[in-house]
């Protein structure tokens, strides 16, 4: 499946939850399936690139409304 209909996958998925599709939640779902990413941190600079006023909390709430989902899954690594 293309990066595109996966985009469209999971804007429907959203629109079916009842979710707004505002253009910085499409441009977050786009930058992270273009990539895998270790962090949130590295969500939020990427985005960052692409439109300056997307905050650090947006990223956040993306990450968890896609982990609540269950269409993405954080991993917590702890390395002493």
């Amino acid at each position: 499946m293309e990066q595109e209909d996966k985009v469209k996958a999971v804007i429907r998925q959203l629109k079916e939850n009842g979710y707004r599709i505002t253009a910085q939640r499409k441009m977050l779902l786009e930058i992270i399936l273009e990539n895998q990413y270790s962090s949130c941190k590295e969500i939020y600079f990427a985005a960052k690139e692409r439109d300056h006023k997307v905050g650090m909390a947006t990223v956040y709430r993306m990450v968890q409304l896609l982990e609540d989902m269950e269409l993405i899954h954080k991993e917590m690594a702890v390395r002493l």
